[in-house]
């Protein structure tokens, strides 16, 4: 049966749909531009209208975002890692619009330049072989690749497949420490219970082959451990490192939205972490495949 609820959803989906081709010049309004241009430059909307339309744009948006996500990660937990360079304006904006729909935040996780550096495979390689045999055996494939392994390992750490969470280990707590020793990661100063989402929030693009093996070898590794995996990027991410991504293989095993760089953006995020927790995977966002945000 299609509930009121359902019609709000997708009314508000297409809303921010809108809005963010709006802002981004690439929804309805972006093909209207050309043809305005050649009718004569005084029909041209000024650029003082451009900012107006915008700023109302937004407005709009933050308006309905706090009413929209609210309760959508009621009583959930999710942990933060984020990828060298990631934008730490953008990891706050996603933070609050996590707390406004009622999750919390267990612990935000800084990647290391050196696990992600195809130069240091090395030591990454090492270090999961060893945590593997002394603290992991038996929760982590053992014919894992070297960054499946190693996401598999922090994925231990930080996240956990129990809805409600679950305390650290011994075991697991060594292995954060063990990673966080060898300067591939940076702890919380307090980390709270190993939470069942994880959101993984891109940094800078490298844009070469040994870069995407190693972010769709983590990814596939948190999502080996978690209940669901959130992999965020911005706008330029979606024909970028997050679009390269969507091709690879690994990629069905987690969720992903681009366009975090947008309010849109970032309660599209939401309500893809919401959706994790019972289902897998979806494209979402400026250009997922999926649509921009996921309803229901």
């Amino acid at each position: 049966m299609i509930t009121l609820r359902h019609h709000l959803l997708t009314i508000v989906a297409v809303f921010l749909a809108l809005a963010a081709g709006i802002v981004l010049g690439g929804g309805p309004l972006s093909d209207v531009g050309p043809t305005v241009a050649t009718a004569g430059t005084e029909d041209a909307p000024a650029p003082a209208a451009d900012q107006a339309q915008a700023d109302y744009t937004a407005a709009f948006v933050d308006s309905l975002a706090a009413p929209v996500v609210a309760g959508r990660l009621a009583d959930s937990s999710v942990a933060v890692v984020t990828l060298p360079g990631a934008d730490e304006q953008l990891v706050t904006a996603l933070a609050t619009q996590v707390g406004a729909a009622g999750g919390t935040i267990s612990g935000r996780y800084t990647v290391g330049n050196d696990l992600v550096d195809p130069g240091q495979k090395s030591l990454v390689d090492t270090l999961g072989s060893q945590l593997l045999t002394q603290q992991a055996e038996g929760s982590v494939a053992p014919e894992a690749s070297t960054y499946d392994r190693i996401g598999q390992l922090l994925g231990l750490a930080v996240s956990t497949k129990e809805a409600g969470g679950e305390d650290a280990t011994g075991k697991t707590r060594a292995i954060a420490d063990a990673i966080s020793g060898a300067g591939l990661l940076t702890l919380p100063e307090k980390a709270g219970r190993r939470a069942p989402l994880v959101l993984l929030v891109l940094g800078t693009d490298a844009d070469d082959e040994g870069s995407d093996a190693i972010l769709a070898g983590l990814a596939q590794g948190l999502a080996a451990q978690a209940t669901g995996v959130v992999v965020a990027g911005t706008t330029a991410d979606g024909t970028g490192q997050l679009g390269r991504l969507r091709g690879d293989p690994a990629s069905a095993a987690v969720a992903s939205v681009d366009g975090i760089d947008t309010k849109a953006g970032q309660v599209a995020t939401v309500f893809t972490l919401g959706r994790s927790l019972t289902t897998p995977g979806g494209a979402f966002g400026a250009s997922g495949a999926d649509g921009p945000v996921p309803l229901g």
